[in-house]
C-alpha cells in the first residue's frame, strides 16, 4: 500500500471509530467534515517516510503516529477559524467547521480530534508498550504547553511575541513530532530526527506567511491577509518577499543537509524535495 493510501485509511478508521452508534449524528459528520478531503497530508507524509527511512518494521505503530499528527493537525485548524481566534470562514476550499456546523459543535469536533488522536496512537501501536509510551510523550509535548500548538495559539493573546518562539510552537511543534514520532514507531532514537523537523516546520510557516501575503483565497483555500489585520507576526512583512523567499530557499537546503544516517536516507531525502515543492503555489515558486 503506498503512502498515500495507509494515511487515508488510518484516518478513515479513526473517525469510523468515533462515528459509532451512539455518537451524536452531527458531532459525528462535523468530526469527518474537519479531516475529509485533506490537504497535501504534509505532517503525515513525514511521518511515514521517517519510519520507512528508519526500516519501519512496524507499520501498524507508524501509521498509527502518522493518523495521530494529521488528526491533531485537523483539530488545531477548526479551533484556528474560529471567531475567537482567526475568524475564518473558508479551510481547505470549503467552508470552516464553524460556519458549517456552528461554533459550539466545532470546538467539541476540535477537541474530539484531539482525544481521537491519542485513541489512534493506543490501538496502532499497542503491540509494543514501549514504543506506544515514547509516541505518547513525544506527541503529548507537541501539543500542549509550553512549546506545543496551544501554546503556538496562546501566543497570540500576548502583548509581545518573539517571531522564532512563535512559529516553533505554532507550526514547528507539529513538524517536529512527525519526524521524532516516525523515528520511535520504527523502533529508532527519535531525537536525532528533531532538527530535520524543526527546520521543516520553520520553512512551512515562512511559505505560509508569504501566502497570506501574496496569494488570494482562491489559492490557498481560506482567508488571505489574516496576519495584518489582526496584528500577527508575519516573515514575508518584516524580511521583505525577497527576503522570505530567500529564508525558505536555506531552510529546505539545512533540512536535507540534516536528514541522519539511515538505511532510507536517498528516499526521505527525496519525499522532502517534492513535498517542501508544495509549500508554495506555483505563482509563488522560484525556478529551481
Amino acid at each position: 500500500m503506498d503512502v498515500g493510501r495507509r494515511i487515508e485509511t488510518v484516518l478513515d478508521g479513526a473517525v469510523a471509530h468515533a462515528e459509532a452508534p451512539g455518537a451524536p449524528p452531527r458531532l459525528a459528520e462535523a468530526i469527518r467534515y474537519a479531516v475529509f478531503p485533506g490537504g497535501h497530508r504534509i505532517r503525515p507524509r513525514l511521518c511515514v517516510a521517517v519510519a520507512l527511512a528508519c526500516g519501519d518494521d512496524d507499520p501498524a505503530a507508524s501509521d498509527a503516529a502518522a493518523g495521530a499528527i494529521e488528526l491533531l493537525h485537523c483539530a488545531s485548524l477548526v479551533h484556528d477559524d474560529l471567531p475567537c481566534f482567526d475568524d475564518a470562514a473558508t479551510r481547505r476550499q470549503k467552508p470552516s467547521v464553524h460556519a458549517a456546523f456552528g461554533v459550539p459543535l466545532a470546538v467539541l469536533t476540535g477537541d474530539a480530534l484531539i482525544v481521537a488522536a491519542f485513541e489512534t496512537l493506543a490501538r496502532g501501536a499497542a503491540r509494543s508498550p514501549a514504543r506506544l509510551a515514547a509516541l505518547v510523550g513525544l506527541v503529548a509535548r507537541a501539543v500542549g504547553s509550553p512549546s506545543g500548538i496551544v501554546a503556538g495559539q496562546a501566543w497570540e493573546s500576548e502583548p509581545h511575541v518573539d517571531l522564532v518562539e512563535y512559529q516553533q510552537a505554532k507550526t514547528g511543534a507539529l513538524f517536529a513530532a512527525a519526524t521524532v514520532a516516525g523515528a520511535a514507531a520504527a523502533g529508532a532514537p527519535p531525537l536525532p530526527w528533531r532538527l530535520l523537523g524543526e527546520c521543516l516546520g520553520e520553512a512551512y510557516q515562512v511559505a505560509d506567511d508569504l501566502r497570506d501575503v501574496a496569494c488570494r483565497q482562491e489559492e490557498i483555500g481560506k482567508p488571505a491577509g489574516r496576519d495584518a489585520t489582526l496584528g500577527r507576526p508575519n516573515a514575508a512583512a518584516l524580511l521583505g518577499m525577497g527576503g522570505a523567499l530567500d529564508r525558505l530557499k536555506r531552510l529546505t537546503e539545512e533540512a536535507i543537509e540534516v536528514i541522519p544516517p539511515c538505511p532510507g536516507q536517498a528516499r526521505i531525502r527525496a519525499e522532502i524535495e517534492a513535498q517542501t515543492r508544495l509549500f508554495l503555489p506555483a505563482s509563488l515558486r522560484q525556478p529551481a
